[in-house]
């Protein structure tokens, strides 16, 4: 069973940038961030492949970047210019194909953009 351990997040002005990183205990296909907030539904912030192909949020295109260490199976995602609309639970999450769904997930971290 592949486990993702998260570090990062916490309490940021907006305007403001954070990193979120994610471990991954084995090499995976896709590794990317779901986001939740309350009364919003999940959303997928941004993915990437273990060849390098990204896919982002519209509402995060811009100002976030996703990145991939597959020699240390680490994913990052470098945050700037973070709004009070970003503040959520950020997932870390993994998949082993193209065909499969997000089903490998971290324990969240809260990312809390003070207005």
């Amino acid at each position: 069973q592949l486990q993702l351990v998260e570090t990062g997040g916490g309490l940021v002005q907006a305007g403001g940038s954070l990193r979120l990183s994610c471990a991954a205990s084995g090499s995976i296909f896709s590794m990317g961030w779901y986001r939740y907030a309350p009364g919003k539904q999940r959303e997928l912030v941004a993915d990437i492949t273990n060849s390098g192909r990204t896919n982002y949020a519209d509402a995060v295109k811009g100002r976030f970047a996703i990145s991939r260490d597959n020699a240390k199976n680490t994913v990052h995602l470098q945050m700037n210019g973070l709004k009070p609309e970003d503040t959520a639970v950020y997932y870390c999450t993994a998949r082993s194909s193209f065909w499969s769904r997000y089903d490998y997930w971290g324990q969240g971290t809260q990312v809390t953009v003070s207005s």
